[in-house]
């Protein structure tokens, strides 16, 4: 694997040190977020996927090291994409990861969010579901400066 980045791939601004302020804000909500009673690894399963849908290189690389780090097991983080399909997942993670799914695809899903929406009821608190709502829009924020400025992943091996 080379180390050299390539004209289209090299970063396009380092916002984070540009707007400062904004960058602080976005940490807060951060802070909040991990501090809810949805749990770290739920947390980290969604901003994976959401990661993943989003095509953000940096954040999927730093939730699937989040992931690990908490025990994860590989066979679970790559059945990420496909976890409809798979017995990995329980049905509160199944209910976040549906929601993840139709509020990343805003303009795609408008005909599931009302059932998406009625499976989150049965495995979270309504304080839970702004929280987890929260922390998705949270994640597609993060992917959109991470996609949109260029943020690099630097190549090191996975725990």
């Amino acid at each position: 694997m080379s180390n050299t980045i390539s004209n289209t791939i090299a970063p396009r601004l380092t916002w984070y040190k540009t707007a400062p302020k904004a960058f602080q804000a976005m940490i807060a909500v951060n802070g909040t977020i991990e501090s809810s009673t949805l749990g770290k690894v739920l947390i980290d399963l969604v901003f994976a996927r959401v990661s993943q849908i989003n095509g953000c290189a940096y954040c999927l690389d730093m939730h699937v090291r989040d992931l690990r780090q908490q025990g994860e097991d590989w066979q679970r983080i790559n059945s990420l994409p496909t976890w409809r399909e798979v017995s990995f997942f329980n049905e509160r993670e199944r209910a976040a990861l549906a929601w993840a799914e139709t509020l990343t695809r805003l303009a795609d899903r408008h005909d599931a969010r009302d059932a998406e929406f009625e499976a989150l009821k049965a495995h979270f608190s309504e304080l839970e579901i702004v929280e987890l709502s929260i922390a998705i829009a949270q994640i597609n924020a993060w992917n959109r400066m991470g996609v949109g400025m260029r943020s690099q992943v630097l190549a090191k091996p996975m725990p």
